[in-house]
């Protein structure tokens, strides 16, 4: 399960983990004009883990996600 909320700032994904029953906290996707973070809470370590991914970073998990295993460079098509 997903939600999906559009602040002032930023798109707010947040996934919900409902599958087996070793469920994972909920991670909460922010996408801002200029990067993405991604965060859950880490109980463990009792605080919230933060990513930044760059829009390039992005964009090259994006094109990751439909392709093979292997080495890659985009390439930008005009």
């Amino acid at each position: 399960m997903f939600s999906i909320e559009h602040d002032f700032d930023a798109t707010v994904v947040t996934l919900v983990d409902e599958g087996t029953p070793h469920l994972q906290e909920d991670v909460t996707l922010e996408a801002f004009e200029d990067c993405v973070t991604l965060s859950q809470y880490d109980a463990r370590r009792d605080e919230v883990l933060t990513i930044t991914l760059s829009m390039s970073q992005v964009r090259d998990l994006a094109a990751a996600l439909n392709l093979p295993e292997g080495i890659y460079r985009r390439r930008e098509t005009k």
